[in-house]
């Protein structure tokens, strides 16, 4: 299906948010997860279907100094 991440059209075959997080190799990372305009925590991850043309931004944390 056709989804947009972090701006930019991408084609996945995940189901929900949490393998669209193991996919790209974010799992046990500081992360948040917003789609189509909401926040989902940590937890919902495997319970929040992925649908098409949804709009998920994923932000990482960086650490450094």
């Amino acid at each position: 299906m056709q989804i947009f991440l972090n701006g930019e059209s991408q084609e996945t075959n995940c189901q929900n948010l949490l393998q669209l997080i193991q996919e790209l190799s974010l799992e046990g990372k500081r992360f948040a997860v917003e789609m189509n305009e909401m926040i989902i925590s940590k937890s919902k991850l495997q319970h929040t279907p992925i649908s098409e043309q949804d709009r998920i931004e994923i932000i990482q944390a960086v650490g450094g100094g």
